[in-house]
């Protein structure tokens, strides 16, 4: 098959060498422009795009698809199919005519649970007991397109987003696989509606939500370390220090929220208690707190700040 990938993370990259492992032609590959990064802020091309370009495959970053300019050049590579998996942008109906079989997303949900721009982090943080991959006939709306193929993954109460990334991205590069493979042969690729019913929006993650609220359960704070890191980071303020928690445990324990019950840095919540296992001081590395507490006493009664300035 003739195909155009469309592309920007991490996520995006196995699906994209899943379709040239199997053998279709990718004659270009879109991504979003290069971003300042790093601590010289020079632009950096996105995953998708440096993985493109080692592969020899052409790459256009646009900033946006509307013009008339734009939608031209797409048609203008005359694929059979456009395959998406976390572009971006938002495709205008003339591109998502222009391929021979429409484009195909690679949605990391079981929709109609989750549209939107966060759905692994958004599964964990509402305790939700299964996510999965959705691959989805595109129409104009966002991810409200007919669905082609499901596969659910349980979620278990240690999965964090970092892991289910990993293994989604696996699952819907198998799975685009077959599907295009089954598009090839014409074999039939029921298309499903999506139902009206149950429909929720993984909204675009911000940084203020890294922010532990010590009067919220405990249980729902191990969620939040466990879907957000690395990215935008789970913090509490300490001294006027900003102390980032990269693994947790949610503990017996109780007290006036946000204060220290022991000497094991242990925090009482609205709920129960959360026991950090592994912090970041700003400047410093990793750590356990065990490590953290020999430099760093924090003792049994100190109260930590519950809510930001």
């Amino acid at each position: 098959m003739k195909l155009v990938f469309m592309g920007t993370p991490d996520f995006s990259v196995p699906i994209l060498d899943s379709l040239i492992e199997a053998g279709h032609q990718v004659v270009c590959t879109y991504s979003q422009p290069p971003r300042p990064a790093g601590r010289g802020h020079k632009e950096q091309p996105t995953p998708v795009h440096a993985f493109a370009h080692q592969r020899g495959i052409p790459v256009r970053t646009p900033k946006s698809l509307k013009s008339p300019e734009a939608c031209s050049e797409f048609a203008a590579l005359d694929a059979d199919v456009a395959v998406v998996a976390a572009y971006g942008l938002i495709l205008p109906q003339a591109v998502l005519d222009a391929p021979r079989l429409g484009c195909l997303n690679v949605h990391a949900s079981l929709l109609p649970r989750w549209r939107g721009a966060a759905p692994i982090q958004r599964a964990i943080l509402a305790g939700d007991h299964e996510t999965g991959v959705t691959i989805m006939q595109m129409d104009a709306g966002l991810d409200t397109g007919a669905m082609l193929l499901k596969e659910s993954i349980l979620l278990l109460p240690d999965t964090t987003a970092s892991w289910l990334h990993d293994m989604l991205a696996a699952m819907g590069a198998r799975m685009i696989v077959d599907a295009v493979g089954r598009l090839e042969a014409e074999e039939p690729l029921p298309a499903t509606p999506q139902p009206a019913e149950g429909v929720t929006y993984a909204h675009k993650l911000a940084k203020e939500e890294g922010l532990l609220d010590w009067s919220r359960p405990a249980v729902e704070l191990d969620r939040k370390v466990r879907a957000l890191n690395p990215w935008p980071g789970v913090w509490f303020e300490m001294g006027g220090e900003r102390v980032k928690v990269i693994e947790a445990a949610v503990v017996p324990g109780a007290g006036p929220p946000g204060t220290v019950l022991d000497g094991q840095l242990t925090v009482a919540c609205g709920k129960f208690a959360l026991r950090p296992l592994k912090v970041q001081r700003a400047g410093k590395a990793a750590m356990t707190v065990s490590e953290m507490l020999r430099g760093h006493a924090i003792p049994k009664g100190t109260v930590l700040a519950q809510s930001a300035r």
